[in-house]
Formats: structure tokens, sequence, C-alpha cells
């Protein structure tokens, strides 16, 4: 045995023995210096049933309390469009809010920090005093990348001055047809176009490291958030503009036009993609198996997680909520892999522990789920740094990032008389 691994072997045991002595068991999970895939599977093992239902839960913060978070072992909070903690709500007031549904979260048996989500499509649109962009079809009139890597990068720091690490943007829809109402939140009928305007990934998470493979998550530290690419796949094609309709096209039509902003998204780590509350070629795009698992996360070879739309599983049906059942096991089993339910979670909770236990759906659907969640949660550090502190509050609504936005064809909400 050469001197540096005797060494080695020498240091590793005192380590090993110091923890004994201090009546320390090594959990991997918890060890940062552990790959991100050890960690998954430690805490897999670990986990009840019950607790990978809950990591796949995203509450609205109407219905969260502290309890609930324990209780149920959520694994996500959102705030609905326009929910707040309070009107005209601080930068304080939002952390606040959060911290106390991380502490929830924190004193469950393993201690699996939530997610905080929000809208965040031209800015930090839903905060108080937050600087404001241009919704995407102006934005994407602009064509230019870099403003787009700017904007993304001066948002992710006001969202996370609030304490959220996680913003549902950006929208990467190709409107095609301008009688949809929604039309505003597409880049451009050009898909080349919107392809390019994807560079706000880049200044919501950062930059990739060169070499990192296709498909994996990455965000860069306290200063950025997981994005969310939306509303997959096709929902800017339906006929006649018709929102939350029917794309009606073949196989090619789709792929050319409507996929390959999904596919720059991945190449630049995106975290998450939200499903489509519309449907391609009748089949609703939350029970589209082919489509969110066999292209998405086999052949483009997305290791992020899949998030439904709001309520998106209920609306599989006609009228919505109709057979809950059928709308989880078939949104399950097509590859949603976190539900925005939002209010009705108990209902969700033993609705999946039932099909689940019947063998509706298999276990490995399961634990697939919940490592692709845990898997972003760890990429992110929330399990090192699962609390905000009030350090970047004045970044929200900052002079200094108002004055810069006015010069970059944005305002903030004080200054917009002044822009």
């Amino acid at each position: 045995m050469g001197k540096k691994s005797w060494v080695w072997w020498f240091v590793t045991l005192v380590l090993w023995w110091n923890k004994i002595a201090m009546g320390e068991d090594y959990i991997k999970y918890k060890d940062p210096e552990q790959p991100v895939g050890v960690r998954v599977k430690d805490l897999l093992g670990r986990m009840t049933l019950q607790e990978k239902i809950g990591q796949m839960i995203q509450i609205d913060r109407t219905v969260a309390t502290i309890q609930i978070m324990k209780d149920y072992y959520i694994g996500s909070v959102l705030s609905g469009g326009g929910s707040t903690p309070l009107p005209k709500a601080t930068a304080a007031d939002w952390v606040n809010m959060v911290n106390d549904y991380q502490n929830g979260s924190m004193s469950t048996r393993l201690g699996i920090p939530m997610i905080y989500g929000i809208d965040a499509v031209h800015g930090h649109n839903n905060v108080f005093n937050a600087t404001i962009f241009p919704h995407n079809i102006g934005l994407g009139a602009a064509r230019d990348p870099e403003l787009m890597r700017r904007i993304g990068d001066a948002t992710a720091l006001e969202v996370r001055a609030t304490g959220i690490p996680y913003v549902f943007a950006p929208c990467i829809a190709v409107c095609r047809d301008p009688r949809w109402g929604r039309c505003y939140e597409s880049y451009s009928e050009d898909p080349k176009i919107v392809q390019e305007m994807t560079d706000i990934i880049i200044g919501l998470q950062g930059e990739i490291p060169n070499g990192s493979r296709k498909g994996i998550p990455y965000i860069a530290g306290k200063k950025k958030v997981a994005a969310c690419a939306k509303h997959f796949v096709g929902d800017g094609g339906t006929t006649k503009g018709v929102n939350e309709n029917n794309t009606v096209t073949d196989k090619h039509e789709l792929l050319t036009i409507h996929m390959p902003a999904y596919d720059d998204s991945i190449i630049k780590g995106v975290a998450t993609v939200m499903a489509s509350y519309s449907s391609w070629n009748g089949r609703k795009m939350h029970a589209d198996h082919d489509l969110v698992t066999g292209f998405l996360k086999g052949t483009l070879r997305f290791k992020g997680f899949v998030i439904s739309d709001w309520q998106g599983i209920d609306r599989l049906t006609s009228p919505p909520h109709a057979n809950y059942t059928y709308s989880v096991e078939t949104s399950i089993l097509a590859g949603v892999d976190m539900v925005m339910v939002p209010y009705n979670f108990t209902e969700f909770i033993d609705d999946l522990t039932y099909l689940v236990k019947n063998n509706f759906i298999p276990t490995d659907r399961i634990d697939d789920a919940v490592e692709r969640i845990l898997s972003v949660k760890f990429t992110m550090g929330l399990f090192e740094n699962p609390y905000t502190d009030f350090s970047l509050i004045n970044e929200v609504g900052s002079q200094e990032l108002s004055k810069r936005s006015c010069a970059e064809i944005s305002c903030s909400a004080e200054e917009w008389e002044n822009c």
C-alpha cells in the first residue's frame, strides 16, 4: 500500500471513529459532497409511500399551513395569480411566509424541503414594487437573446429576494393564430425566434457548465431560480385560436413548429416542464403518455420533473373533476410528476394511494416522479439552504435595477410613468 493510500485510509478511519464517538449516523442524502444521484437514491430508499406521494403535490398558499406541510409531507406550494401574503406585501413579508411553510417541511421525519413556485412571466409580476418587463410578444419583437438573459437574471434576483426559488416561466408557445387570447404570452409565430428567446432560461437558472449532459437540470446558486418551460406542447396552435382547445396537426408539423423550443430549453438545463391544457389531435396533453414520457423524457432525455397546470388533471374529464380517480391515474401514468392540485390535496392523496396499493399505478412510476423532484431540489441546494434570509430584499424594485430596466425597454411599477 502506497503512502498516499495509507494516509487516505487513516483519515477515513478517524472521521468514521469521530462520528461513532459523537453518536452520529452518517446519512448520505444529507452529505453535500455526495453526487446528486447518490443522495436521491439514499433518500428515496428511506421514504414511505405517503412521503413519496406528498412530494408529488403542489398546493396553493391559501390552503397551506405549517401543520399541513408537516402532516402531509407536501412537496411544493405556489401562489396562484395575484395571491400574496398581504396587500402590497413587502419582500420581507414574502420571505417570512415562505420560511413559515418551510418550517413545516423541515420538521418532518426526513426533513425534505418544499419548493415554492410563482408565475414570474414578465418580471416578478405578482409582487408589489417589483420590476415589470414587457410581455413575451414585445420581447420577441426585440430579437435579442442577450437581452433575454439579462431579463432572466434580473427576474431571478428579485424572485429570490422574496424567498422563492421556482418560477413558472418562460412560456414558449408558438402562437399560430392571432385569435388566441394568449398570443401576448408567445414570443413569436416563428419557431426559430421562440428558440432564441429560450436564452431567458440561462438568465433565470445560470449558465450551464461545459460538458454537462443533455437533459440534466442546472441551477447556479442562491441568486438563481428553477425555471419552467410551458405549456407542453402545441398550446399556441389550437384550431381557430380557441384557448385550451385542440391542436390538429401531423407529427412533422408538431415537431418542427411547436417542439424545437423545448429541445433548446432542455439543452440549456431547464429544471421543469409544465403540461398544457390543450390537446393534440384530440388527446389531452395531461394524458399523453407518448409525448410526455415517450418523447419529452425519452427522445429529448429530459431529466427534470413534469408539473401539471392549475387543476390540469381535473380537466381530463368533461365536466372537470367528474371522475377524479381516472384523472389521477391517467395523468400519473402519462408522466406527470408533480400535480398542481391546488386545493383538494387530501382527495388526491387518497386516490393516488388507492391506485398504487391496488396496482393500477406501479410503484416504479411513483419512484420515477419522486426521483425527478428530489433531483431538482438537491441541484438547487435546497437541502443545504432551505430558508431565505433578508440579504436580498432591497433588490426588489431597486433604483439601480429600475433605471437599467428603463434603458432596456422595461420599468418598475413605481417608475412606469417616468420610463
